[in-house]
C-alpha cells in the first residue's frame, strides 16, 4: 500500500507513467512552489503581467472591466502559447477618472516604483521575459515610458509591452463612431469575458457623446482633454454591443497576445543588446561615430 501511495504521489508531482506532464495552471497564484519551478521551465522564463485598472465604465459595465477583460484574454492566450500569468494588477494611470466613484488612482511615484519592483520580483523568480499586456487606454503613455526607462540601469530581464491588436479584416460592422470607452467594442468583449456583469439596458442612462468643451489644435496636448470631452467617463454607445462583435474582437486580441508570447519566448537578441548597451553607456567616448 505504501508503494502504491508513493507511486501516485510521483505521478501527481512528475506526470504520468508514460512521461507526459500533467497540465500546469498558467495562473501564478494557483501554482505550488514545485509547480512554479516547472512552469518557469516550461514557459522558458516567459511571463505575462496583465495590466488593468479600477474605473467607471459608463452606467452599464463594472469598475474592473479593463482588469477582467485583459486577464481573460491573457489566460486564453496561454492556451495557445504557455506562459505564467501574474495575479490581478491595477496600479496604473487613471487620474482622469478621480471624480467618479470607485476609481482607484495611485500617485505617479507609486505607480512607477510598484511596477518596477513587481517586474524585478518577477525576474528574481525566473521571469526573464516579461510581457506587460495592457488592458487600459490610460496606460498607453505610461507603459512605453516604463519599458524605455529600463535602460536607466542594468537588468537581467527584458520588458515587452503589448496592447490591443491590428483591426482584422471581416467581422461584424461597427456602428459606434466614438467607441473609445465603454462603447460598442468594450461592451461586446465583456459580453464574452463576463456576460453576467453586463447590463446593456442601462447603457442609455448616461450620455457618451463628445462634449467638445476645449478647442485646441490636434497637436497640442493637455491632461484635462479627456474630462473636457467626456465628463461622464463614457465614450460611445454600449447599447450597440453584440456577442458576435465581442467574439471577433476578443479572438483577435487573444491571438495577438499569443503572438507576443511566442515572439518574446523566441527572442534571443534583446537581452544581449541590452547588456551591450549598458557596457557601452559606461564609456560613451569609446563609442565610435
Amino acid at each position: 500500500m505504501k508503494h502504491v501511495l508513493l507511486g501516485m504521489l510521483a505521478i501527481l508531482l512528475l506526470g504520468s507513467p508514460n512521461g507526459a506532464q500533467t497540465k500546469l495552471s498558467a495562473k501564478w497564484e494557483e501554482l505550488s512552489a514545485a509547480e512554479f519551478r516547472q512552469a518557469i521551465e516550461q514557459s522558458k522564463g516567459t511571463c505575462l503581467l496583465p495590466f488593468g485598472i479600477l474605473e467607471k465604465h459608463g452606467p452599464h459595465l463594472p469598475l474592473g472591466t479593463d482588469l477582467l477583460n485583459v486577464r481573460y484574454a491573457s489566460l486564453h492566450a496561454t492556451e495557445k502559447e504557455y506562459a505564467v500569468v501574474f495575479p490581478e494588477y491595477y496600479f496604473g494611470q487613471i487620474f482622469e477618472a478621480k471624480h467618479e466613484p470607485g476609481t482607484v488612482a495611485y500617485t505617479r511615484e507609486l505607480q512607477s516604483k510598484l511596477l518596477q519592483e513587481t517586474t524585478d520580483e518577477m525576474a528574481r523568480n525566473g521571469c526573464k521575459k516579461i510581457v506587460i499586456v495592457n488592458g487600459h487606454g490610460g496606460n498607453e503613455s505610461l507603459l512605453p515610458f516604463f519599458a524605455q526607462s529600463q535602460l536607466e540601469k542594468p537588468h537581467d530581464y527584458v520588458v515587452y509591452v503589448q496592447w490591443g491588436h491590428d483591426e482584422p479584416k471581416g467581422g461584424p460592422q461597427k456602428k459606434d463612431a466614438l467607441d473609445m470607452h465603454a462603447g460598442q467594442s468594450e461592451t461586446s468583449t465583456m459580453m464574452i469575458s463576463h456576460p453576467e456583469l453586463v447590463h446593456v439596458d442601462r447603457a442609455a442612462g448616461e450620455s457618451g457623446a463628445d462634449q467638445k468643451r476645449v478647442n485646441l489644435p490636434s497637436d497640442v496636448y493637455t491632461g484635462i482633454w479627456w474630462y473636457a470631452r467626456f465628463p461622464n467617463h463614457y465614450s460611445g454607445d454600449g447599447a450597440l454591443a453584440t456577442k458576435e462583435l465581442g467574439e471577433f474582437e476578443m479572438n483577435a486580441w487573444i491571438n495577438a497576445i499569443a503572438t507576443a508570447i511566442r515572439a518574446a519566448r523566441d527572442d534571443d537578441q534583446s537581452l544581449r543588446l541590452q547588456n551591450e548597451f549598458y557596457e557601452k553607456s559606461k564609456h560613451p567616448f569609446d563609442t565610435r561615430p
